[in-house]
């Protein structure tokens, strides 16, 4: 079957594009093989004038990438063309410092001579997800190029322009041939690239369940994986906390992408005292924001990236609903063409419901009523997965201690909204998957960390 790209605002199919066979995958491997002998000789400083170049590009093409990418899966232009300019950041960043990430270790042992070598380890797979089509490309990208590896890219099949788009700007920029191609392709194709020996590691942006088929296949084949997967992030509440700051903040965390996305605000655990105060703001707030077609500049949500994406998020709704939570704003699927889904609100959360346990990928926010600190705490850690996490309070030092030490999560924001920076590391925990993107930390992942050792 070949894959479609239907836009979700209208249901119209944008597009149709023919899989890759077998024998074209292999090709590619070989090809990106046969370009990475070479690449990898290349010297930082020539690719970070090509990582330079694809910024550049990308700020040059902005608002035709936004195109794609609301085209495809719904996004606001606006949304878009901050997602690209993010991407070029990140570009910038990696090209600026990759030189110093990437320098030899002097280690004082008995040799005459003994450092750490960072030294590429070849082709790297990557497979990514729809909700983000840039910026979760980018931020394997720019770091693995920069460190001398080739890349292949197995996009979601709802997103091949924007994947295509991707490996235009790298060649427009002068990277060469065939050293990160695109694979048209389905999952189930994917077992034939990942067991060909020339492909090093795979890292994958998706599902838990995603996750754990490739983590099981790579781990037969005893290859590297950097898996960042679901997520059902915590925003803590707690009674000192300014309720209009945290209110505005938790509304728009929830919102990030109309909700598709694994670090958006899932689960607002709210201290008793406060509960009502802080729903009273945060309910004006959420029915506040405008949705429909994402082409025009005041939308501040477009539809979901696909329909059975939104009828999925309206059961888990529905089912909370039957199980005692209550729908206090939305919760319903609105008349006519588009997958769009209102922002919406439960409250009486409980566990045992699906808003409660699962990730709500989509507009909806799930109101969690707290004893207090110490239950608001228990509550925020009562969940399979670890990506994200965010505290309000007044108290900084009780704030930064929470964070640090007590949320059970591979990001912990105080006063803010969970979000990725180039210069911090960025993954999660126990189903949120393992191994970090970003920074020095995000570049050393899919490195040889080689010791060499001299004596006279």
């Amino acid at each position: 079957m070949n894959l479609k790209s239907i836009n979700p605002y209208n249901e119209k199919q944008l597009a149709s594009y023919k899989q890759h066979n077998q024998k074209q995958l292999a090709n590619k491997v070989q090809q990106a093989q046969q370009a990475w002998i070479n690449y990898q000789q290349t010297s930082i400083s020539q690719r970070a004038v090509w990582m330079n170049n694809l910024a550049q590009q990308l700020i040059q093409q902005q608002e035709h990438l936004a195109k794609l990418v609301t085209e495809e899966m719904g996004k606001p232009i606006a949304d878009g063309i901050a997602e690209v300019k993010k991407c070029a950041s990140v570009c910038e960043y990696y090209a600026k410092h990759a030189e110093e990430f990437l320098k030899d270790e002097i280690v004082n042992t008995d040799a005459k001579k003994s450092f750490i070598s960072y030294q590429p380890l070849g082709i790297i797979l990557a497979i990514m997800p729809w909700n983000f089509p840039y910026w979760q490309v980018f931020r394997f990208l720019a770091p693995a190029l920069m460190a001398g590896n080739a890349a292949l890219l197995k996009h979601a099949s709802n997103v091949s322009a924007c994947a295509l788009a991707i490996e235009e700007l790298a060649y427009a920029a002068g990277f060469p041939d065939d050293i990160f191609q695109v694979l048209l392709c389905d999952s189930k194709s994917l077992a034939v690239v990942i067991e060909n020996p020339l492909v090093k590691a795979i890292t994958l942006t998706g599902s838990t369940q995603a996750g754990i088929q490739v983590a099981k296949k790579a781990g037969e084949l005893l290859k590297k994986t950097v898996l960042e997967l679901g997520g059902s992030d915590p925003y803590i509440i707690l009674e000192d906390a300014d309720l209009e700051q945290a209110a505005e903040i938790c509304v728009n965390s929830r919102l990030i992408n109309n909700g598709q996305s694994c670090i958006a605000a899932k689960r607002f655990i709210v201290v008793k005292t406060i509960e009502k105060a802080f729903i009273q703001l945060f309910v004006a707030k959420m029915k506040a924001k405008t949705y429909g077609n994402p082409t025009e500049p005041g939308t501040d949500l477009g539809p979901m990236a696909r329909i059975d994406l939104r009828d999925e998020l309206h059961q888990q709704v529905t089912e909370s609903i039957k199980k005692g939570a209550k729908c206090i704003l939305g919760g319903f699927i609105p008349e006519g063409k588009g997958a769009f889904y209102p922002p919406t609100v439960l409250t009486k959360v409980k566990k045992g419901m699906s808003a409660y346990h699962d990730e709500l990928f989509g507009p909806v926010a799930a109101i969690i009523s707290a004893k207090n600190e110490d239950d608001a705490i228990k509550i925020a850690n009562d969940t399979v997965f670890g990506l994200g996490g965010a505290i309000f309070t007044k108290d900084l030092a009780k704030g930064e201690q929470i964070a640090k030490e007590k949320l059970q999560a591979g990001s912990c924001f105080v006063n803010s909204l969970v979000k990725s920076d180039p210069r911090l590391p960025f993954g999660g925990i126990n189903q949120s998957g393992y191994g970090r993107e970003l920074s020095l930390i995000g570049m050393r992942e899919f490195l040889n960390i080689k010791t060499v050792y001299i004596q006279e």
